[in-house]
């Protein structure tokens, strides 16, 4: 038996608001107390660490991503926040990159923004003189669009008959999802592996103990996530949990799939709809800025109820990619309709997933917490696009910005909170994200920053079934990160941005200072079960 005592330093558990220390024995929690306690472990303990003042919390669990294009955009074409005429112009960054790249190499790239571009977002023409003969895929930002090459297109048979071609521009819905899928299948599984292994550790150096891959046909194929989850039996790093993103219509279906793919649930980014960048989150009223535009539903309500109920019936958890109104309102309506079927009980036992679902009405809040929906949501959409000036407001006029990523809303209502990245669309950045939901760009949809890292560590345990993780206390695995950190703090939402307290009689365990102009922690080590997965400085 392997003991380690931590000492000397902030843990963050509910069984002790004043706990300095920990003991570890062989990846399990086994004390947590005092540090004039600690003393009588010294002795038995095989390992002593000194934290220095430090703190320890559990780990984060990113409950949206996709590792191989986080790590590829890691270590490539990364065309995130690029502004016409600055120093890196978007279809010069293109060219640049390709030019470093084998002549008969995919050229891949994501994160640009209409933005990027000088000129506009450029045609055909111009990405083809950028890339030359080269097949090349540079998505969005938010993954819904993609410009494609000439050469790229050439390797898909029948793409001028799909929804969403356009002979010259970007393209979306069917005719994206199948050039994505023709670009990743270029890569090779040394290169997806290369770029698992990046994403793995660059979500180790900032404290995440648990990965929730969204997979599905339609984003990487069949083989990338066998070969993640391969790669995280096989290396230490953080937890991979996988869900399949593919309708069913029997249990037998559903059961079928959950043991090819070793999946979770058969959920994840099952698109209920699209994105509000690229125009095809699926609204009730037309986009403002598009009128007669309302999106596109790439299932339709009968297609998302038999999913619903066939997995219901199968005992497996679902869910849905929701970003717009009517598109979130088709799920809770087929939720409805298996509780119907087999009552609410087992709909609510399976904690069905919406992902992102980020304009929300009155009605679907209350059924999200009548039914059990977990809401996967993503605070790092918030201090990317919302606020007066913001993507929400250009598409869908001020009103309806200021009712999005509605998380007090539901926060209020009791609907499970899991909080995530959907890296590479926002980085993963897990104080980021939770400062973020505090400091949200509507004031009244903050919440406080203990709500939201709850929701960040139990809750993405919670979502998965996991109950008794995520949170510090003995009998509980020691997954957790220590954090070189400045005061800590009881933060509670706030409009003036300042209600703040490190009154210790409050009894509630502190966290960092996330104020906007604060410095976030960094990370020390991150340990998952025991096995210790980063440590700074090696």
């Amino acid at each position: 038996m392997t003991v380690i005592l931590l000492r000397n330093g902030n843990v963050y558990s509910p069984a002790d608001p004043f706990a300095t220390a920990m003991v570890v024995e062989d990846g399990t929690i086994a004390w947590i107390g005092a540090e004039g306690a600690a003393e009588a472990h010294t002795s038995s303990a095989d390992e002593i660490v000194d934290l220095a003042g430090a703190l320890v919390v559990p780990a984060f669990v990113d409950a949206h991503v996709h590792a191989t294009a986080t790590g590829l955009a890691l270590s490539g074409l990364d065309l995130s926040g690029l502004r016409a005429g600055g120093p890196g112009d978007g279809l010069d960054r293109i060219a640049a990159h390709a030019r470093t790249l084998p002549a008969d190499a995919v050229v891949l790239g994501q994160g640009w923004d209409e933005p990027a571009f000088a000129s506009g977002v450029p045609d055909i023409a111009a990405l083809d003189r950028a890339v030359g003969d080269r097949p090349a895929y540079l998505s969005r930002i938010d993954v819904h669009s993609a410009l494609a090459s000439s050469a790229l297109r050439a390797a898909v048979p029948g793409l001028a008959g799909l929804d969403g071609y356009d002979p010259a521009g970007p393209l979306t819905g069917a005719a994206h999802h199948a050039v994505r899928a023709a670009a990743h299948a270029a890569l090779t599984s040394g290169q997806r592996v290369a770029a698992q292994r990046a994403a793995r550790a660059e979500a180790a150096r900032l404290g995440i103990g648990t990965l929730v891959e969204c997979a599905g046909p339609e984003i990487a194929g069949e083989e990338d996530p066998a070969l993640l989850l391969k790669l995280a039996a096989e290396e230490a790093g953080p937890e991979v949990v996988a869900y399949w993103g593919e309708a069913v219509e029997t249990a037998a279906q559903a059961r079928e799939l959950m043991a090819r793919h070793g999946a979770h649930g058969l959920g994840g980014d099952l698109f209920a709809d699209g994105s509000l960048g690229s125009h095809t989150a699926c609204l009730h009223a037309p986009y403002t800025d598009r009128p007669g535009t309302h999106g596109l539903a790439h299932l339709g309500p009968d297609a998302i109820a038999a999913h619903l109920a066939a997995c219901t019936e199968a005992g497996v958890q679902a869910g849905f990619h929701a970003i717009g109104d009517a598109a979130v309102d088709a799920v809770v309506a087929g939720a409805r309709a298996a509780a119907d079927r087999f009552g609410a009980g087992p709909v609510r036992a399976l904690r069905h997933r919406v992902e992102h679902a980020e304009l929300v009405g009155d009605a679907a809040v209350a059924a999200f917490a009548d039914l059990g929906l977990v809401a996967s949501v993503q605070p790092g959409f918030d201090a990317a696009w919302g606020g007066p000036d913001g993507m929400y407001a250009r598409r869908l006029g001020a009103e309806r910005a200021a009712r999005m990523n509605p998380f007090a809303t539901l926060n209020r209502a009791g609907v499970p909170l899991a909080f995530g990245s959907d890296a590479p669309v926002t980085p993963l950045d897990p104080w980021g994200t939770v400062r973020a939901a505090a400091f949200h760009r509507t004031a009244e949809q903050r919440i406080s920053v203990r709500a939201a890292f709850n929701a960040h560590t139990r809750g993405g345990h919670r979502s998965l079934g996991r109950d008794d993780e995520g949170v510090l206390v003995p009998g509980a695995p020691a997954t957790y990160a220590v954090w070189r950190t400045g005061e800590l703090t009881v933060q509670a939402p706030d409009q003036r941005l300042s209600a703040w307290s490190t009154d210790p009689s409050s009894g509630t365990p502190g966290l960092p200072d996330l104020s906007p102009d604060a410095e976030l922690p960094v990370c020390e080590r991150t340990v998952v079960r025991g096995v210790e997965i980063y440590r700074a400085g090696r």
